[in-house]
């Protein structure tokens, strides 16, 4: 999957393939949660951890939200930077060949998980 998006992160193109996740969409013990790359994203550490506890969702058109309670967190320059800075942007970095690129279903059935924990 990381090979898919030439080595980088896809929300922030950190290209250090130590440093990167194959990320699941829909996790790996849902029946769905298949091992394939249209069900992943290539993320580095800080925003694979924060997408799996739902503080960062992705759009089935690719836009990146931001959980609202961390969107006005005052930290420090990784909280701006790293996370809060992603709000509303695009992901960075997609797959060349569509057939790899994030399958819109499993980003909406994935989003509609993050909104809930956002409205909860």
């Amino acid at each position: 999957m990381i090979t898919a998006y030439d080595g980088r992160c896809a929300m922030c193109e950190l290209r250090h393939p130590s440093l990167l996740d194959g990320a699941h969409i829909v996790p790996d013990g849902h029946p769905d949660g298949l091992a394939i790359t249209a069900n992943g994203l290539s993320l580095c550490k800080i925003h694979h951890a924060a997408y799996d506890q739902r503080f960062i969702g992705v759009r089935p058109d690719m836009v990146i939200e931001v959980d609202d309670d961390l969107l006005h967190e005052v930290d420090g320059p990784m909280l701006r930077h790293g996370l809060q800075d992603l709000h509303r942007e695009r992901l960075r970095v997609l797959p060349r060949r569509r057939v790899d690129r994030p399958d819109p279903i499993r980003l909406e059935w994935r989003y509609t998980q993050f909104r809930e924990r956002r409205d909860a």
